[in-house]
């Protein structure tokens, strides 16, 4: 293949989302830049109602600023006994001190007691690659789940430890990366935007 020809902005400043797609993506003439390579580029409040818009929100705003394509995602985990919640609050939820296992456990407190048939939860990603003029082009995906009992396995991040899979009987955070693209939200949102990507490409090059 030859040497990446197509900067592609990722709207994030996440070490792990930029290791789950830069290995979706390399396949791909693209070279992967971050938040942390432009730190002049400010992102959007995610404020609107839904993940969709965030994304698109987030990836105009960085390639109008940046001046190349840009990507975003905006993900999150929905539990049904929770009415959907904590949904477009995912990373919000519990507030920005919160960590990570602040959050999960918060969700198996609101949990306690409720049988594993009421369990049911997806995560979703909602994902915008976006011009420096204001075109894009928006993805959606979902991964189906159920909340474990207690957090199990160290890798991903998120709420990776508490999401289980009933099909491979594990958590999320218990697979490696390879096996976790391949059925995750991310993933599967990913996998959509490839050819709009490399149609993108194509056309600008």
């Amino acid at each position: 293949m030859n040497p990446p020809s197509f900067v592609l902005l990722l709207a994030t400043s996440s070490h792990h989302k930029l290791r789950e797609i830069a290995a979706i993506l390399d396949d791909l003439p693209v070279e992967l830049k971050t938040l942390r390579d432009l730190p002049h580029v400010e992102l959007p409040p995610e404020d609107f109602p839904t993940m969709r818009e965030n994304a698109i929100a987030k990836a105009v705003a960085a390639a109008r600023q940046s001046g190349i394509w840009a990507l975003a995602d905006d993900s999150g985990l929905e539990v049904d006994a929770l009415g959907g919640a904590p949904g477009v609050y995912s990373r919000r939820f519990l507030g920005d001190a919160a960590s990570d296992a602040d959050r999960n456990t918060e969700i198996l407190r609101r949990l306690q007691g409720v049988p594993d048939d009421y369990r049911t939860a997806r995560y979703r990603c909602a994902a915008a690659l976006a011009s420096p003029d204001g075109t894009c082009d928006v993805v959606e995906a979902t991964c189906e789940g159920v909340i474990a009992h207690a957090p199990v396995g160290s890798g991903g991040f998120g709420y990776d430890p508490i999401f289980f899979l009933p099909e491979l009987g594990v958590t999320m955070a218990q697979l490696p990366l390879d096996a976790k693209n391949r059925i995750s939200h991310r993933g599967r949102a990913m996998e959509l935007m490839k050819p709009l990507l490399w149609k993108r490409i194509v056309t600008t090059s």
